[in-house]
């Protein structure tokens, strides 16, 4: 039996449906479903055992932890991910605070959890973006969200569980069941939108002067690798920090091109003044360091960026 939170989320819904896929749907998914919100989509075409709200997860686990005895895998990629949010006490509540006692109820009953960390804790990257957990302290996340993800990452050093679980530093993980995300979701996700509309796509202008305009590098990955990557680092018992990307940096005007070729359309983008509230905290520059993921034996061929974006938008958003 497993548990998945976040399921009906992004990537914890592409999560679920490989599992389907492989014969698994001995499942427990767990999410919240907001009011008039649409997010309860993305668990149609699942199939699992039961679902359930995270404030009665959250109620079970601090009441009758022996619930976890029943799975031998908890996936715990919920969380409030949004970079802009404001509310720093909910973060704290939703992404700290609920995950260390998931943490302790999986770890007392030997239950294999595995969880989403996130990229954001790494901030502006001068520090390097390096998944060894000695360098963990060294890092200084540019918004609350990262902040978040952080400290449970120095928890789980300072308490010594690092060695028996799982996390993953996921990077820009773009694809299908994103929709859902509203302005999180990937600038790909947009586009196809944008460009329909105007016939070009509005890119943000640079912030420094190390980089030309559009020429800001992401590590960008389809969420089918970022799936199978998850899912080889908790069926080969593989323990600690793993970053979760390409081990490529891409600049946005690369990833526009390949919007607009799989389109079929002219290369037109236009470059506007990052918004003022994002770029105190934009990060200009992320690539993954994916060696110790393949030390542990991952050697599947990663999607390169053209054939993930021109699968995404002509057999999903098109």
């Amino acid at each position: 039996m497993i548990l998945v939170t976040g399921a009906a989320g992004f990537i914890g819904s592409n999560l679920v449906k490989k599992l389907n896929q492989s014969g698994v749907k001995d499942i427990y998914v767990c999410d919240q479903l907001k009011y008039d919100h649409d997010g309860f989509k993305n668990l149609i075409d699942l199939d699992f055992y039961d679902y359930i709200e995270v404030s009665k997860l959250y109620q079970i686990t601090k009441l009758d932890p022996y619930f976890y005895k029943k799975f031998t895998h908890v996936f715990h990629l919920g969380a409030n991910s949004s970079t802009t949010e404001k509310n720093n006490a909910q973060l704290i509540e939703n992404n700290y605070e609920f995950s260390k006692m998931l943490c302790e109820a999986c770890l007392e009953f030997d239950c294999r959890f595995i969880y989403a960390s996130s990229a954001a804790t790494y901030g502006d990257g001068k520090n390097g973006m390096s998944d060894k957990e000695e360098d963990l302290s060294v890092f200084r996340p540019l918004n609350m969200y990262g902040y978040s993800k952080h400290l449970f990452d120095l928890y789980l050093q300072k308490t010594d569980k690092l060695n028996s679980v799982t996390g993953l530093k996921y990077f820009n993980i773009f694809g299908p069941r994103e929709q859902y995300k509203g302005n999180m979701r990937s600038l790909i996700s947009k586009a196809v939108d944008e460009i329909r509309e105007t016939n070009q796509l509005n890119l943000f202008k640079s912030n420094t002067l190390e980089y030309k305009d559009g020429d800001q590098k992401r590590d960008f990955l389809y969420v089918q690798d970022a799936v199978d990557m998850t899912l080889h680092l908790a069926n080969t018992r593989s323990f600690g920090i793993f970053n979760v990307g390409s081990g490529q940096a891409n600049s946005w005007n690369y990833l526009a091109r390949c919007i607009f070729d799989a389109l079929d359309l002219p290369f037109q983008v236009n470059y506007i003044p990052i918004p003022e509230n994002i770029s105190k905290n934009y990060q200009n520059y992320t690539k993954a360091n994916i060696s110790k993921l393949v030390m542990t034996g991952y050697d599947k061929k990663i999607t390169p960026l053209n054939e993930a974006v021109s699968d995404y938008v002509k057999n999903y958003l098109r």
